[in-house]
């Protein structure tokens, strides 16, 4: 018998018993193959992941319905989870094998049936290879290479875009035009559960918490599981409905829960690389959450990465890397910071109803990143070196350390250029508009206008990234286990990054537009030399110019065309020790 005829009756033998089929990756298993849309037909673009959760994947094999078999072109992800993405750009109608291989040996199989009906949407359990997907799906949404520089609008752009959205119309009905995709900074990751879900027909759960005060964290109410996507193909406006009810719902008390609290979304993890995967969120201090989307390993000519991106009141979508300036910790009674995973609903024996699991019961047997509040003991100097280390294993040069906390810093700066701008087009489309000023501490947390236009938060994160940058030589001092001094000592090496900063501070620059449409070109040095004025700079009732920290006889002010009320600068003044000492005031 040719193997021609083998195949062809393997593939009968998969027709006939297709439950069979349906094992080849079973619920457990180190490697899932997965396949999008739901139902795959003849001629339309089919997209495959595999998705593994002990150890990278070498490549994915097909055999189409005639016998041939084929190395597929593929997008790798890092790891944990590894995954190897690829496509089929236009299927014929039959069964398709699957293959993933690891140092040559197969390690999972999938039978894609091309129009022959429904395919695996998985468990319909938040088990460990759908945990292992979700991470995959996240991090090939913002798959971009290092150097550059994303940012969009909104999470439209995103969800969108098939070549990022391995789930994009996943249920093949034109659906993902249907609805806005708009979260901000609280709402993102339970914006991003939530579409993952409806996709996979899983449950959401999420809660109400406060906002804590000023001796206690944010406590939460009991779960709300919404189940209305389970097991069942849901329209978009069912999806719609359920994701604005949760963004009404959730705030930027939920990621600041206490470390050891039960009643939480999101639980704490070891500071290991094997528990931090894509989907991972970090809640700082104040309220403000980033997601891991990506890992980059130290390699001899590139130092390390982790990467996440981040939701801002305007809506616009960012990725930024790990640093000091971006993820700030803080050892506060009224916080519990860090990184954080999601606290899954699991099915009740016989999947009739569902409940979320306890901390102690969050261990590591179930392969998922597990409980654990180290993060509770680390002081801010601690955790920040743990992170080092992990990104960093071999440690850093200095020259290269300081040239990558630069390049965030710029990073950081370029997109405040367009967080006034926006600010800007408002006022200029609102003519005589006065955007109110909240009171007190409500400064970084409030509704409407002043919410999406003024940058408190976003500054206070700007002068302390000023400060990290300036403060690497201290660091190094402080830290020479961190970094590959080569027999130089701390304290030279320490003079010599000194040195490179006054200079390459004069060398790199921001561009923003004046009032009169011009542009003007700051440098990093003139910024160091107006902290005083970004002090006082987050108020979108003062011009672009004052947002820059110009003050009259500055050359750049002379286009500066308008002020706050004087009752708001008063006010702004008497905040002014809040970022002076970039400390947030209690509630």
């Amino acid at each position: 018998m040719t193997m021609k005829y083998i195949f062809l009756l393997f593939f009968v033998l998969l027709a006939v018993d297709t439950s069979w089929a349906a094992t080849l990756s079973s619920r457990g298993d180190d490697v899932r193959i997965w396949s999008a849309p739901l139902v795959a037909r003849p001629g339309e673009k089919l997209e495959l992941i595999a998705v593994a959760t002990t150890d990278d994947l070498s490549e994915l094999i097909v055999t189409d319905p005639a016998g041939r078999r084929n190395r597929l072109n593929v997008v790798r992800g890092g790891g944990p989870p590894w995954s190897l993405r690829a496509a089929l750009p236009a299927p014929a109608h039959g069964s398709y094998l699957i293959e993933a291989t690891r140092e040559g040996k197969v390690v999972a199989k999938a039978v894609i049936q091309v129009g022959k009906g429904v395919g695996n949407r998985g468990s319909g359990e938040w088990d460990l290879s759908t945990q292992a997907l979700y991470a995959a799906w996240v991090e090939h949404l913002f798959n971009d290479p290092p150097e550059v520089s994303l940012s969009f609008p909104s999470l439209e752009p995103v969800l969108r875009d098939p070549r990022r959205n391995f789930l994009h119309d996943y249920l093949r009905r034109g659906e993902d035009g249907k609805f806005p995709a708009e979260p901000d900074c609280a709402d993102l990751s339970y914006f991003l559960r939530a579409y993952f879900s409806w996709k996979l027909g899983l449950p959401i759960s999420y809660r109400f918490c406060s906002r804590g005060s000023a001796v206690a964290p944010p406590r939460c109410g009991p779960p709300e599981i919404d189940q209305s996507f389970v097991r069942t193909a849901a329209p978009a406006s069912d999806f719609r409905k359920t994701s604005r009810r949760i963004m009404d719902r959730v705030t930027s008390g939920t990621g600041r829960t206490a470390l050891r609290d039960n009643a939480s979304d999101f639980y704490p993890v070891p500071l290991e690389r094997s528990a931090l995967w894509p989907g991972t969120v970090f809640a700082d201090p104040y309220g403000h959450t980033l997601i891991i989307v990506k890992w980059l390993p130290q390699t001899k000519g590139r130092s390390g990465l982790l990467l996440a991106v981040d939701a801002q009141p305007d809506n616009s979508v960012a990725r930024k890397r790990f640093w000091e300036g971006n993820f700030l910790f803080a050892v506060n009674p009224n916080a519990g910071p860090g990184f954080k995973a999601y606290r899954a609903p699991v099915a009740n024996e016989g999947k009739r109803g569902w409940f979320l699991p306890t901390n102690t019961a969050l261990d590591r047997r179930s392969g998922l990143p597990p409980y654990s509040v180290e993060q509770a003991s680390l002081t801010p100097g601690d955790f920040y070196a743990r992170m080092e280390r992990l990104i960093n294993p071999r440690g850093l040069d200095p020259v290269e350390a300081y040239e990558s906390t630069l390049e965030a810093l710029m990073e950081q700066l370029e997109t405040r250029v367009g967080s006034v701008a926006n600010g800007e087009e408002y006022l200029r489309t609102h003519p005589g508009a006065v955007i109110p000023m909240p009171r007190g501490p409500a400064i970084f947390e409030t509704v409407g206008p002043w919410e999406d236009f003024a940058t408190p938060s976003r500054d206070m994160r700007l002068l302390i990234a000023l400060r990290v940058l300036a403060d690497l030589p201290e660091r190094i001092r402080r830290h020479p286990e961190l970094y590959l001094l080569k027999g130089e000592s701390a304290a030279a090496a320490a003079k010599n990054i000194e040195r490179l900063h006054a200079r390459r501070s004069r060398e790199s620059f921001v561009t923003y537009t004046r009032s009169d449409g011009s542009s003007w070109r700051l440098s990093l040095a003139e910024i160091y030399a107006r902290r005083p004025g970004l002090e006082i700079a987050y108020n979108p009732n003062d011009c672009v110019e004052r947002r820059w920290g110009a003050a009259p006889g500055m050359p750049d002010f002379a286009t500066c065309r308008r002020r706050s009320p004087a009752e708001q600068r008063e006010r702004m003044e008497k905040y002014r020790p809040w970022f002076r000492e970039a400390r947030r005031p209690p509630r």
